[in-house]
């Protein structure tokens, strides 16, 4: 069914994380430590061997790189229960913009000359959000496990 294809193909683009009230960390499908959803992160969005359950590749001409097959319609949706502590909610939020950050230096490092991406002049740091947009979506806590 179109329907179901359509349906599967947005689900790929989009990386659950779920955190419970005893700050247990759920990445997927998997339970991973706050130390592994750096890395987790990273390769969800780059998609390196064409994952067909990571987010969909598609080709885009970025000024200043040239045509490159990317995965901007990926999302990183994190959800936290209402009794998880503030100290996990914000390590997961770090982690999750520390993997963008290092997308970005990485990125930088080999398009323009070994720079970081904060040393990039305005346009090159342009083409770099363009090849990795920040998208992270913020669910409603929720209550897990009936608590």
């Amino acid at each position: 069914k179109p329907d179901d294809d359509q349906n599967k193909v947005k689900e790929r683009n989009v990386l659950k994380i779920r955190m419970n009230s005893q700050d247990y960390l759920m990445c997927g499908d998997e339970f991973i430590s706050v130390l592994q959803l750096k890395d987790k992160v990273k390769e969800f969005i780059k998609n390196v061997d064409d994952n067909p359950n990571w987010p969909e590749k598609h080709p885009v001409n970025i000024p200043l790189i040239g045509e490159v097959m990317v995965t901007s319609k990926h999302v990183i949706s994190v959800q936290n229960d209402r009794g998880s502590s503030y100290r996990a909610y914000f390590e997961v939020q770090n982690e999750v913009v520390r993997a963008y950050n290092e997308l970005r230096d990485e990125l930088a490092k080999a398009q323009f000359h070994k720079k970081s991406y904060a040393e990039c002049t305005k346009e090159e740091q342009k083409a770099i959000r363009e090849y990795y947009p920040q998208k992270i979506s913020e669910a409603e806590p929720k209550s897990y496990g009936g608590h």
